[in-house]
C-alpha cells in the first residue's frame, strides 16, 4: 500500500518537473508559477518522508477503518488540490456500519419473539385454575406488565393474544370451555381495567381504524377515566392489587387501549352465546309449560274417578316438563361455578334468562284465549313456584333479582287464580293486583278469562267498560304501542361492572406451568411466589 502511494507520488513530482521546464522556456514571465510549483513538490517530498518514517499510522487505517487518520485526509487534500485524484479508492475514507450494534438488536428482537410465542403456547394450552383464578389470565398480565407491552407504541403481541382467544372460542365444544374463556378475559379484563389509564395520546386513532373503532373506543376510554378512582388497582407493576392510588396506575399507549377493547368485546360476545344457548335450550320445554293437559281442565261437577286420575297424571308429566328447566338452570350454574365465572356475570345471565321466561310466558298467554283460564293459571301458577323454590335455593349471589324478572307473568296468573273477580273494582286490580301491568293487558286478560273450573264469573261490566275507555284513549295518545312484551337481547356488562368483579384477586402469587417454570427468561413470574 504504502509502495504504491510513494510510486504515485513520484509520478506526479515527474509531472510537475517537466510542466516548469515547459514553463521556463516558453516564457519567462511565469517564473512565480514555477516557484509556486515547485513548493508544492518540495512539501509534497517531505509528506513523502513523513510516511516512509511512519507506517503505523496507514497500518491502524486500514486495520481500523471507523478510524480516519489526519494525515491520510490532509495529503489526499493536497492531491485533489493539485487537480489529481489517485488512481485506487482511499479506504480510510470508508466508515463501516456498527455490524455488533444490529446484531446485538436483532439478538434481542428474536428473544422477544421466543418469549411472546412461549406465551402464547401457555395461554392456549395451560388451563388450570389456582385458588379460583384463571392462571392463564395471571400470567399474562403479569407477563405483559413486566415488558412494559402496555406503554409500547407499536407491539402485536395483544393482537396475538386476541387471535388465540378467537381461535379457542371459535372451536369451542361445550358450554364449559365457554365458561373457562369467560372467566379468563373477564379475569384479564379485571386487572387491565384497574391497573390502565388512557394516555393523551391513546385517543388519537389511526385514520384506518377510526371509523370502525370510534364509538366504542371512545367509551372505553370515558369510562376507564370515570372509573378509575375509588376503585382497587394494580399498584405499579408489582402486579399487587390495593386500594385506589392513580398515580401507580399506567398510561397505557394505543396498541394497550385497543387490546383492552377488543377484550371487553369477547367477554361481550362469550356472555351472550352461553346466554342465548340456554335461551335456546329452555324455549324448546316452555312450549310445553304454558297451557295445561287438556285433561286437567276438566270441570269438578264432571269429574270421576277416572277423571280425577287422569288429572294427576297429566299434572305430574306436566310438572316434569318445568322440573327440566330447572335442570337447565342447574346444569349452566355448576358449569360457570366450576370455572370460577365471577357471581356478577352468573347473576345477570340468570336474570336475562328470566326475564325471556317472562315475555314468552307473558305473550303467549295474551295471545291465546286457551290460555286464559283458571285451570291454566292453576298449572302456572304451580310451575312459577319451581323457579320461585329454584332462586331460593342457589340465594342471592347467584340468582340476583331473577324472581322479580317475571313480574308480568306472576301478576297474570294471579288474576288468572283470583276468585270473585266480579267484585274487584278497576283501582284495586290496577294497584294491588297487577301494578305492573297496563290497561291494555289487564283489559286483554280480563276479556279473554273464562272459568273451566267452577264456571265463575270474570270482572264486571263496568270494570270491563272503564278499561276499554281508558285503552281506546291510549290507543290514540300513543298509535304504535303494544300490549306484547318485548325481550332485552343486549348486554348489561359495564367496564365499571368488571372493575367491581373481585377486589380480592393478586395475580402475583398465581403458580406458573412447567413450560414457563424452566425458562429463564420467565423467572420474574417466581419471584413473589417464592418470597
Amino acid at each position: 500500500r504504502l509502495e504504491t502511494n510513494l510510486s504515485n507520488m513520484e509520478s506526479e513530482n515527474h509531472v510537475l518537473r517537466q510542466q516548469s521546464l515547459l514553463a521556463s522556456a516558453d516564457d519567462d514571465n511565469k517564473t512565480k508559477q514555477i516557484e509556486s510549483l515547485e513548493s508544492k513538490i518540495a512539501i509534497l517530498e517531505s509528506e513523502n518522508q513523513v510516511l516512509c518514517s511512519n507506517p503505523a499510522p496507514a497500518v491502524q487505517a486500514v486495520v481500523n477503518p471507523e478510524v480516519i487518520q489526519p494525515s491520510v485526509m490532509k495529503n489526499s487534500h493536497q492531491v485533489l488540490e493539485n487537480g489529481h485524484q489517485l488512481g485506487e479508492p482511499k479506504m480510510e475514507e470508508v466508515v463501516v456500519p456498527p455490524i455488533k450494534n444490529l446484531s446485538k438488536q436483532q439478538s434481542l428482537t428474536d428473544r422477544q419473539q421466543e418469549n411472546h410465542d412461549i406465551l402464547i403456547k401457555s395461554l392456549a394450552e395451560d388451563r388450570r385454575y389456582d385458588n379460583r383464578r384463571p392462571a392463564a389470565a395471571c400470567i399474562v398480565y403479569k407477563s405483559l406488565l413486566h415488558w412494559h407491552s402496555f406503554e409500547a407504541e407499536k407491539t402485536n403481541i395483544f393482537d396475538r393474544i386476541i387471535h388465540t382467544i378467537r381461535s379457542s372460542v371459535e372451536n369451542a365444544e361445550s358450554s364449559g370451555e365457554l365458561a373457562y374463556w369467560l372467566s379468563t378475559t373477564s379475569t384479564l379484563l379485571y386487572l387491565l381495567q384497574n391497573t390502565l389509564k388512557a394516555s393523551s395520546s391513546s385517543t388519537k386513532v389511526p385514520n384506518r381504524s377510526r371509523t370502525a373503532t370510534g364509538n366504542l373506543f371512545n367509551r372505553m376510554v370515558q369510562n376507564a377515566r370515570s372509573s378509575s378512582s375509588g376503585l382497587g388497582i394494580s399498584n405499579g407493576y408489582s402486579g399487587m392489587v390495593g386500594r385506589a392510588d392513580t398515580t401507580s396506575m399506567i398510561e397505557a399507549k394505543y396498541p394497550a387501549v385497543r387490546f383492552k377493547q377488543q377484550l371487553t368485546a369477547y367477554v361481550e360476545k362469550i356472555y351472550g352465546t352461553m346466554r342465548d344457548s340456554l335461551k335456546r335450550e329452555i324455549s324448546a320445554i316452555l312450549t310445553l309449560c304454558i297451557q295445561a293437559p287438556r285433561a286437567g281442565r276438566v270441570r269438578a261437577s264432571r269429574g270421576s274417578l277416572k277423571s280425577i286420575h287422569s288429572s294427576a297424571l297429566s299434572r305430574q308429566a306436566s310438572s316434569v316438563h318445568w322440573q327440566n328447566i330447572v335442570k337447565c338452570l342447574n346444569h349452566t350454574l355448576e358449569t360457570m361455578n366450576n370455572n370460577y365465572v365471577p357471581p356478577m356475570i352468573i347473576r345477570k345471565t340468570f336474570s336475562q334468562v328470566f326475564a325471556f321466561m317472562n315475555v314468552q310466558l307473558f305473550n303467549s298467554l295474551l295471545l291465546r284465549r286457551e290460555c286464559c283460564s283458571f285451570s291454566n293459571g292453576e298449572f302456572l301458577k304451580a310451575g312459577l313456584q319451581e323457579l320461585e323454590q329454584w332462586c331460593s335455593r342457589t340465594t342471592e349471589e347467584y340468582a340476583g333479582t331473577s324472581w322479580d324478572e317475571l313480574q308480568h307473568i306472576r301478576q297474570a296468573v294471579g288474576f288468572l287464580v283470583l276468585h270473585q273477580k266480579s267484585h274487584k273494582t278497576l283501582e284495586e286490580i290496577t294497584d294491588e293486583l297487577c301494578p305492573v301491568l297496563s290497561i291494555s293487558q289487564i283489559y286483554r286478560i280480563g276479556t279473554m278469562f273464562w272459568d273451566d273450573k267452577y264456571g265463575a264469573q270474570g270482572l264486571s261490566q263496568e270494570v270491563i267498560g272503564n278499561m276499554r275507555t281508558m285503552t281506546t284513549d291510549d290507543s290514540i295518545t300513543t298509535p304504535n304501542s303494544s300490549f306484547l312484551l318485548d325481550d332485552d337481547s343486549s348486554i348489561p356488562i359495564s367496564l365499571d361492572d368488571i372493575a367491581r368483579l373481585m377486589l380480592d384477586i393478586n395475580p402475583t402469587d398465581v403458580e406458573p406451568p412447567p413450560l414457563l417454570r424452566q425458562n429463564s427468561q420467565f423467572h420474574f413470574l417466581l419471584q413473589q411466589h417464592t418470597d
